[in-house]
């Protein structure tokens, strides 16, 4: 088996928003100590001589970053295929909020070289709840309840050190990752099936985003797509 060291090229960091230069440099320090070199910064504050500063010896990540409006600029104008988004505050359950990934899960479950966006929120308000809807999953650190949020370069370096752990093992053949478009076909032919179904459209809506994070979080194989894609198929075929 060959030793795939993908990381450096196919994982994008991605910091909205953010409010604070002397936060950009300590970001990419943190990247540049584990291994990772893709910057990007959405709508950011002016980069100024603390943003290169406080980067150290990371100050490239800072002067290569690639800047964009938005979310959805980013998304149009490069192909991802994993949005990971990394919250603090997950949420409830009632409302189908989706099981978050530990740090650790999030790094063993990583096997692909398709392109993957790890999202960074603002400093005061994280990722807001449109955004956190467009990931394919969501990562969060267990912290104190009574203080668990962390600071954005802090809760960065516990996830980069989880990946950069496990960028030694072996890329075993066959087990690539789901493509973008893969997946979405799969998402299409559920609907298909949950279209037919004879429920309220609240509850086939929810079905529908149910699979979906099932699908996000499990980092299904092309493999695994393709023999789902045959089962889904045919069961669309008999109800129809």
């Amino acid at each position: 088996m060959e030793k795939k060291d993908f990381l450096k090229d196919n994982i994008y960091v991605v910091f909205v928003e953010p409010e604070s230069p002397g936060n950009i440099g300590f970001l990419a320090r943190t990247m540049k100590n584990f291994g990772l070199y893709n910057l990007i910064l959405i709508n950011p504050c002016d980069l100024k001589k603390e943003s290169y500063f406080q980067a150290m010896h990371a100050r490239e990540l800072v002067e290569h970053a690639e800047i964009h409006k938005s979310i959805p600029d980013l998304l149009a104008s490069k192909q991802i295929d994993f949005i990971i988004g990394t919250t603090g505050t997950p949420g409830g359950s009632y409302k189908l909020s989706r099981i978050p990934l530990k740090p650790q899960q999030l790094a063993e479950s990583i096997r692909t070289e398709g392109k993957i966006a790890l999202l960074f929120g603002r400093e005061g308000d994280g990722l807001y709840n449109e955004e956190i809807e467009i990931c394919d999953a969501v990562v969060s650190i267990p912290t104190d309840e009574i203080y668990p949020i962390m600071n954005i370069t802090h809760a960065a370096a516990i996830i980069f050190y989880e990946i950069f752990k496990n960028r030694n093992e072996f890329n075993v053949e066959g087990l690539e990752e789901a493509s973008l478009s893969e997946k979405e076909y799969l998402i299409e032919e559920m609907e298909n099936i949950v279209e037919k179904l004879d429920i309220p459209p609240h509850k086939k809506k929810n079905g529908t985003k149910t699979f979906k994070n099932i699908l996000g979080r499990a980092f299904i194989t092309g493999r695994e797509a393709h023999t789902l894609k045959g089962i889904l198929r045919r069961i669309n075929g008999k109800m129809e």
